[in-house]
C-alpha cells in the first residue's frame, strides 16, 4: 500500500513537471507579451581583472539585444514592440555545477537537473520576474585557448554563456548571448558540430543567393558566416546576423 502511494506521488510530481514544461513552452512561443530575459554576471575565473570589469558592467553592454530581437521578429510579422525585455540582474557569487566531460545522455540529464536546482537556489531576486535566466560566465581577455562551450536549455529556460570580460568584445558577446537565448525558446543549432560549418540551407542567411558564396551575414543559430567553401568567419556583431526561417518556426515567430 505504501509503495503504491509513493508511486502515485511520484507520478503526480512527474505529471506536474510535464504540465509546467508544456505551459511554459506555450507561453514562451505564443509571443503575447514581452519575454523577460535576465542576465546574471559571474566571474568564472575569479581573477581581479574580470572582477574590475564586472564592477563597472552596466546595461549599455547589452543595449543591442532588445532592438535586434524586435527587428528580427517584425520581419516575421510579430507585432510586439518588445518581444524580449533584457534585464541586467545582480552578480552571482557561487559557481554553477561543472559541465560533465562525458557527453552521454545520462550525464547530460543529471547535469541539467543539478543546474536547474542550482539556478533556483542561487538566483538573486529580480524585478520583473524573469522568464529566462542567462548566467554570463566572464573570462579574462587573455584567456588561454577557446572558451568553454555555452549552453542554452529550453527545459528550465536557462543558459550558461561564456564570454570575454572586455569592452572590445561586447558586440561579439551579444551574438553569443542572443544565440543561447534562442535555445531557451526551442531553437536548435544550424551547424555541423564536427566542423562548425553552417548547414545548408537552414544555416545560411541567404540560401537562395547566387552564387552561394560569399555570404555577408550569419544565421544566428549557425554562428558563422560562410565566406567560401571551407572558409568561415565569426560575425563581429549582431548586425552581421539574421534569424532564419527555420529558427523562426522553431521559436514560434512563424506559425
Amino acid at each position: 500500500m505504501f509503495k503504491a502511494l509513493r508511486i502515485l506521488i511520484l507520478l503526480g510530481i512527474l505529471l506536474a513537471v510535464a504540465m509546467t514544461t508544456l505551459v511554459g513552452r506555450w507561453q514562451a512561443q505564443s509571443w503575447k507579451r514581452p519575454q523577460v530575459v535576465t542576465l546574471y554576471p559571474i566571474n568564472a575565473s575569479g581573477d581581479a581583472a574580470t572582477d574590475f570589469y564586472l564592477e563597472r558592467l552596466d546595461a549599455a553592454a547589452f543595449a543591442g539585444l532588445a532592438p535586434y530581437f524586435q527587428h528580427e521578429a517584425a520581419r516575421y510579422g510579430v507585432s510586439l514592440s518588445e518581444p524580449m525585455r533584457i534585464v541586467l540582474g545582480s552578480r552571482v557569487r557561487v559557481a554553477p555545477p561543472a559541465v560533465p566531460r562525458d557527453a552521454g545522455p545520462l550525464s547530460a540529464i543529471s547535469w541539467s537537473l543539478r543546474m536547474r536546482w542550482w539556478a533556483w537556489r542561487q538566483t538573486p531576486p529580480s524585478s520583473p520576474v524573469p522568464d529566462v535566466k542567462l548566467f554570463l560566465m566572464y573570462h579574462p581577455p587573455d584567456f588561454a585557448g577557446a572558451l568553454p562551450h555555452s549552453i542554452g536549455l529550453e527545459k528550465g529556460r536557462l543558459g550558461l554563456v561564456h564570454l570575454f570580460a572586455s569592452k572590445a568584445q561586447q558586440a561579439q558577446n551579444e551574438v553569443v548571448i542572443a544565440h543561447e537565448a534562442l535555445h531557451t525558446f526551442g531553437a536548435t543549432d544550424k551547424y555541423d558540430p564536427s566542423t562548425l560549418a553552417p548547414l545548408f540551407p537552414e544555416g545560411f542567411a541567404e540560401p537562395r543567393q547566387e552564387p552561394r558564396y560569399p555570404q555577408t551575414a550569419a544565421e544566428l543559430m549557425a554562428g558563422r558566416i560562410p565566406v567560401r567553401e571551407g572558409e568561415l568567419r565569426i560575425p563581429s556583431a549582431l548586425g552581421e546576423t539574421v534569424v532564419g526561417p527555420a529558427t523562426a518556426v522553431e521559436i514560434g515567430w512563424v506559425k
